[in-house]
């Protein structure tokens, strides 16, 4: 066999390696669930159950969902922090990777803090005043277990 023959199947073996596990992968979690807003795709991973719960019994649950809090409005912006969100979060399951309790990244804990004020706004005005002077608050901070409380 040529090199060239030789290369091309490693190529091939390993592409075809690295498609079956993702597919394997996307099944067994329920990938296609994550593509809806429905919260229980949410609570597929053990250790989202409370927070899902936390949620059902929450006052956010009559007005919001996970993805209004946790991804950013537009379906493109959306589904691209939900294909981000879905890779580390699948990572980090898989390996194992992950503190307990769970924490809220820092870019996420953006996106959640934009849409708190998005549907506060009028709220977010009276206490930092019309004009947004002096030191920005952040709504996550004294109110982070108003979404899911335990």
């Amino acid at each position: 066999m040529q090199a060239e023959t030789i290369a091309e199947l490693i190529l091939a073996v390993a592409f075809g390696l690295a498609a079956g596990i993702s597919g394997y992968t996307f099944v067994y979690a329920r990938g296609a669930s994550y593509l809806t807003d429905q919260p229980e795709a949410c609570a597929n991973c053990h250790v989202m159950r409370d927070y899902h719960d936390g949620w059902i019994k929450s006052s956010h649950r009559a007005v919001a969902a996970c993805n209004d809090c946790h991804t950013h409005r537009g379906l493109f912006r959306k589904y691209l922090t939900k294909a981000s969100n879905g890779f580390w979060h699948s990572w980090a399951f898989t390996t194992g990777r992950f503190p307990e309790p769970i924490q809220i990244k820092t870019h996420n804990r953006e996106i959640t803090e934009r849409q708190c004020r998005g549907c506060h706004q009028e709220i977010i005005e009276a206490i930092e005043g019309p004009h947004g002077e002096g030191a920005k608050l952040w709504c996550v901070r004294c109110h982070s277990a108003v979404g899911h409380p335990s």
